[in-house]
This record gives structure tokens, C-alpha cells and sequence, in this order.
């Protein structure tokens, strides 16, 4: 089995049936809630696969933060999906780190303004619409201001921050940093 699902399996990754925001929730996510990254298999594993932290990140936008739209994987890295989570929250709400890091990228892509950010381990973490006065190469720490949000991404309902996850290279959900997760368990095949 490879390292990363392994890994992604021992964290927790699968959530009680049901569960708002996990995998679970959808009949269409990926049964091992990593988008697929071209050349590395279903999961995005490889030999240098990272393994997620367990609950290390904090919710970006304050309390309520309601899972408005879970993430879901898609089947092949090209196919439809949810890469993220859509949390609901005021427009102009302020944004904080997750967790210590290190600002990756921060400006428009395509019409909305995107911040992500490298925490240890190599985990990128995103959020969107966002907009930021922090630049690349920037160091921030958990729980400090990076940004504001704005309108655009959640068009019906409430407004909403998008937040999303990769681990080497592949899109998983954020509730495994979030502590969203439960201890799952691998039952034997049958041959």
C-alpha cells in the first residue's frame, strides 16, 4: 500500500458516515480523500511522500465556521471536484495562519485573490478570496493576520473562505489538520 495512503489511513483520514466536510459525506469523494497527481498513482504517494500532521492547524476565520461545502477528491487529477473546504463567514472577516509557515504565494489567479502558504513538512495550505499585503518569502506564525476576505467564491448563500490543503503535490482534505478526522481502521482483504 502506498506511504502517503497508509499515512493518510493511520491520521484519520476517514470520518464517520456522515461527517459534514469529509470524504465520507460524498458519495463522489475519492475513497482516499487525496486528489489524484498526475504520474504518482491515485493517491499522490511517491518515496518521499509526507505525512499530515494530526490537528495541527487552527480554522482560518473565527468561530462559527461552518463546512458550507465539503472537500471532494476527484477521481482522476483532471476530473471534477471540491479540492478544498468552503467555510461560511463574513466578507471583510480577517483571515489567520493556520499554523507557522512561510507565505508561497500571494496574489490573483485568474479573478480572485489567492494566499498560500508552505508550513513544515512541505504542506501548502491556501485560501481564497483573500487578499493580503504579505508577500512570497514572508514568515508568519499560527493564529497571526495574513489577510481579509472578499467576495467571489461562494456566489450562492453565505459568503465563504475557500481552504485548501496539498501534501507533496496532491490536494487532501484540510480536515486532517483540522482534527476533523477519526482513527480509522484496515480490515484484512479477502482473497
Amino acid at each position: 500500500m502506498p506511504a502517503l495512503l497508509v499515512a493518510l489511513l493511520a491520521a484519520g483520514l476517514a470520518a464517520a458516515p456522515g461527517t459534514p466536510g469529509t470524504p465520507a459525506a460524498s458519495a463522489a469523494a475519492h475513497p482516499s480523500g487525496v486528489a489524484p497527481s498526475p504520474g504518482r498513482g491515485a493517491t499522490g504517494s511517491g518515496p518521499d511522500a509526507v505525512a499530515p500532521r494530526r490537528a495541527t492547524w487552527s480554522w482560518p476565520v473565527p468561530e462559527p465556521h461552518p463546512v458550507l461545502r465539503p472537500f471532494v477528491a476527484p477521481e482522476h487529477a483532471w476530473s471534477p471536484g471540491h479540492r478544498g473546504l468552503d467555510v461560511g463567514t463574513a466578507v471583510d472577516t480577517v483571515v489567520v495562519a493556520p499554523d507557522d509557515g512561510v507565505v508561497h504565494f500571494s496574489g490573483v489567479v485568474v479573478d480572485r485573490p489567492v494566499l498560500s502558504l508552505r508550513h513544515a513538512d512541505g504542506v501548502l495550505s491556501s485560501v481564497e478570496p483573500v487578499t493580503s499585503e504579505l508577500r512570497a518569502g514572508d514568515s508568519v506564525e499560527r493564529g497571526q493576520p495574513v489577510g481579509v476576505v472578499r467576495p467571489g467564491h461562494c456566489t450562492e448563500g453565505p459568503s465563504c473562505v475557500h481552504l485548501g490543503a496539498r501534501v507533496d503535490g496532491a490536494y487532501v482534505s484540510p480536515l486532517l489538520f483540522l482534527g476533523g478526522g477519526v482513527p480509522s481502521v484496515l480490515l484484512p482483504t479477502r482473497r
